[in-house]
């Protein structure tokens, strides 16, 4: 087969301070940057599913037609520009070369200024050009907002049962194997159930319970019920339209044992509902247990920021944690990144060995945040390029702009020109941080951070600090969700004010 690959990714937080212009694609933010035709091909090496894609298609002979590749890192909506500029350029393409079917490397929760459903849409312009023949497959992302629109428009999504994300490239894998039993005229039956409560991105995480028996649970009836595949994804609880929330779904030629699966799941997952639920620490009552653990430990605590992670839409740049620190005169401690890029270029201009006097970080304009003013002491300089050994996008190359290392008291903040979140241990290396030597490194992350951190870790705390990624989904003032869903496992159900 002749297949056209493009990829266009982003995770859409509506709530969230800053808008992902063309450039923020451009930059890739923490992803790989852009790449067009042939230097797509590169991306094989790459843990992220059109890497996957790519070498599991090119094993098969299939000849591909690489258009673009293009992620930005989480953030409110993508700029109307941005979405036209790329998405054009997919459909253009679709149009010049005739494909014999398309592969797209999408995300899932992409939220334009101007359309509601970023891939929704897409699929279907591309599908009004290629017509009903052409096969249409996408993989996505495990947090995905899956729309009805999507699933009738594609003729197969596959998303990752990992997160952390270390199944990426095998997710594109997944969706070639799909591809080629959809191409052989394979007749599939397509069953999907949406969940009616929101989940927190927090209790998503697929090392611990209850979702590493959920997604335990899919590879059981996917093999055990001759099913294609089957996919559930939590959904980004971020998005304030109709389509946010959880999905189940699945293919299969029978369509009865598809019907049970589907409907297995989604029983094994809405009879938990409770289940779906994590603590939540204040900042002072995280730093005070994660230096009493700490005493006498031979490995660090981890405290994840997850308010202000930048992988969930906020800008990296809220103090709460670090003045929890400082406040709390934690030692041997470690924050990052946080994204300053004015206090950056202070510290490259001072050099190392100098103390700088500034207000550091503090924009994000949520309540309780605001700017810290002290003074730190210059201890490392850094380009801000490194590339990731941890499994959670291995081999990408990631270039967060000037960087410094500063110290304050007995806590090192690294600030950063560009933000990406902290889910790489070589993000601290590169400003002269040895992680694995610290008592207590704060992580401006969710859960991600969990792949490259979790082996070194002694504990890992989840802190609730000021910042515009919310934890708690009950916590945003939401218009434009669907009537009926619960705000959180158990919560209220969310009725629109008209």
């Amino acid at each position: 087969m002749r297949i056209l690959i493009a990829g266009f990714q982003h995770e859409t937080n509506t709530f969230a301070p800053s808008r992902a212009d063309y450039d923020n694609f451009v930059r890739g933010e923490g992803f790989p940057a852009m790449s067009r035709g042939d230097a797509m091909l590169a991306l094989q090496d790459v843990n992220i599913p059109a890497g996957g894609f790519i070498a599991e298609t090119l094993a098969l002979g299939h000849t591909l037609l690489p258009v673009v590749w293009a992620a930005a890192s989480p953030s409110a909506h993508v700029t109307r520009q941005a979405y036209e500029r790329i998405a054009g350029e997919i459909t253009e393409a679709a149009v010049q070369l005739a494909p014999d079917a398309i592969y797209l490397d999408l995300h899932g929760a992409m939220v334009a200024e101007h359309i509601d459903d970023g891939e929704g849409e897409l699929l279907s312009r591309l599908r009004e050009i290629v017509g009903a023949r052409v096969p249409i497959v996408a993989s996505l992302d495990l947090h995905a907002n899956v729309t009805e629109r999507m699933l009738t428009m594609a003729d197969g999504l596959v998303a990752y049962r990992t997160y952390p994300h270390v199944d990426m490239a095998d997710t594109g894998r997944a969706c070639a194997r799909l591809l080629a039993k959809i191409a052989s005229e394979q007749r599939l039956t397509r069953v999907s159930r949406r969940l009616p409560f929101l989940i927190p991105v927090n209790a998503m995480c697929t090392l611990m319970a209850p979702a590493q028996q959920v997604y335990e649970r899919i590879a059981a009836l996917e093999a055990g019920m001759g099913m294609a595949s089957m996919s559930f994804t939590p959904g980004f609880p971020a998005a304030d339209f109709p389509g946010c929330g959880p999905v189940v779904w699945g293919y299969a030629e029978d369509a009865s044992a598809a019907r049970r699966a589907v409907d297995a799941l989604y029983a094994s997952i809405a009879d938990d509902e409770a289940a779906w639920s994590i603590e939540l620490l204040a900042p002072d009552v995280a730093v005070r247990e994660a230096m009493r653990i700490a005493t006498g430990a031979s490995r660090p605590v981890v405290i994840a920021d997850t308010q202000d992670n930048p992988f969930g839409g906020a800008d990296s740049n809220t103090t709460g944690m670090l003045r929890a620190l400082i406040d709390n005169h934690a030692v041997d401690a470690a924050l990052g990144l946080l994204y300053d890029p004015a206090v950056a270029r202070l510290a490259h201009e001072a050099g190392v060995g100098a103390t700088i006097t500034c207000a550091l970080g503090g924009q994000s304009g949520v309540a309780g945040d605001a700017p810290l003013y002290a003074a730190f002491e210059v201890v490392h300089l850094s380009d801000g390029r490194c590339i990731f050994e941890g499994p959670m996008m291995t081999g990408s190359q990631v270039d967060v702009g000037p960087t410094a290392c500063l110290r304050i008291g007995g806590v090192s903040v690294v600030v950063s020109s560009a933000k990406t979140s902290m889910n790489d241990r070589n993000l601290f290396r590169m400003a002269g941080i040895v992680p694995e030597r610290m008592k207590i490194l704060v992580n401006k992350s969710s859960v991600h951070f969990r792949a490259d951190f979790g082996p070194i870790a002694e504990a890992i705390l989840v802190a609730k600090a000021p910042g515009p990624m919310a934890a708690d989904p009950a916590d945003l003032p939401w218009k434009s969700l669907a009537s009926g869903m619960r705000l959180k496992p158990n919560g209220a159900a969310f009725r629109p004010a008209h």
